[in-house]
């Protein structure tokens, strides 16, 4: 079986080529990488890889890319996927994850791929605005989206339950919650603490860390938890359907600070910062992954306190 990761140089593409690698050795994994792609997070593995240049936005790239490779499934996980970078940069958060998924529909269209199963990673920021009677949030709730990333993602999410009743691809749409770990960007907001937690532990940075908006719920599953889920996906939900992808229980964001500073021994210093603050924030996202976990059976397994753990050992070993 060969499977194509889009995005692999990424959080969770590199995540899921890892998570192949060790626990599905027959599979070859390939991944889609772009000329100025950085690699560092799959440095390690890069030897067990087959990786090919493409750019999602054209469709000739991506034709032939798929052409050559002619995968059993896809794993769509490359995006533009930091919500404050869709309100700066709006057209482009757009044309990343819009035009280069529909290039990919119309390229496995094209060559008859009709029995590759494409697994697309939708978001939680879909259903944006969320009431407090409408908590937990399962497939059914309203889209309301508060950021353009939001609106990217539900565009993403349609076309491909659109595409599987037009035209048979076997789309299959999982909106996934927070998730966060190791090599997560450091823009992020767990990995944007840690880091800051680790660059004052190693003396390159006052004993003072900068904060956004401490009060918002969010549900936080562990990449490697999620990765897993994706790959679940392809061998059990049905194309065209859409799956939650939740751990279930909600943190504040002050929760995560607060776990974070737990483990060091240095004392910092909060301060708020006008610039991490969003235009809107979503208030609270608390994912109900019933149907999904019926499916496949999967649940967590890796608890919040040990991926925050992990993600403040990784800057400690990263930072120099």
């Amino acid at each position: 079986m060969k499977i194509l990761i889009t995005g692999i140089t990424g959080f969770a593409g590199s995540h899921l080529a890892e998570y192949m690698l060790k626990n599905h050795p027959e599979v070859e994994v390939c991944g889609i990488i772009r000329w100025r792609s950085r690699e560092e997070n799959i440095q390690h593995i890069k030897e067990h890889l087959k990786l090919f240049e493409c750019d999602l936005r054209d469709p000739a790239s991506v034709r032939n890319t798929l052409k050559e490779v002619m995968p059993d499934k896809i794993f769509h996980l490359a995006a533009q996927s930091f919500v404050p970078t869709s309100w700066r940069a709006p057209s482009e958060t757009i044309t990343t994850n819009i035009v280069g998924q529909i290039n990919i529909f119309e390229a496995m269209r094209d060559l008859g791929l009709l029995e590759t199963k494409i697994q697309l990673a939708c978001s939680s920021e879909e259903y944006g605005l969320v009431h407090e009677d409408e908590v937990p949030i399962t497939e059914n709730n309203p889209l309301r989206p508060l950021s353009p990333y939001g609106v990217s993602k539900i565009a993403q999410d349609y076309l491909g339950y659109q595409y599987h009743q037009s035209y048979g691809i076997k789309a299959i749409r999982t909106r996934t919650f927070n998730h966060t770990g190791p090599r997560r960007g450091e823009v992020f907001v767990v990995s944007t603490f840690a880091k800051q937690i680790a660059l004052v532990e190693k003396g390159r940075q006052e004993p003072k860390i900068f904060v956004g908006n401490l009060e918002a719920k969010r549900d936080f599953t562990d990449v490697r938890d999620v990765v897993r889920a994706y790959w679940l996906s392809t061998e059990h939900c049905l194309p065209g359907e859409v799956y939650n992808i939740a751990s279930g229980e909600t943190h504040t964001i002050q929760f995560i600070l607060d776990t974070l500073l737990s483990f060091s021994k240095v004392n910092i210093q909060v301060i708020q910062d006008p610039a991490r603050m969003r235009p809107s924030d979503v208030l609270i996202l608390h994912g109900d992954s019933t149907k999904f976990r019926k499916v496949t059976g999967w649940k967590p397994e890796i608890k919040i306190e040990q991926t925050l753990k992990d993600t403040l050992d990784y800057w400690r070993e990263n930072i120099q």
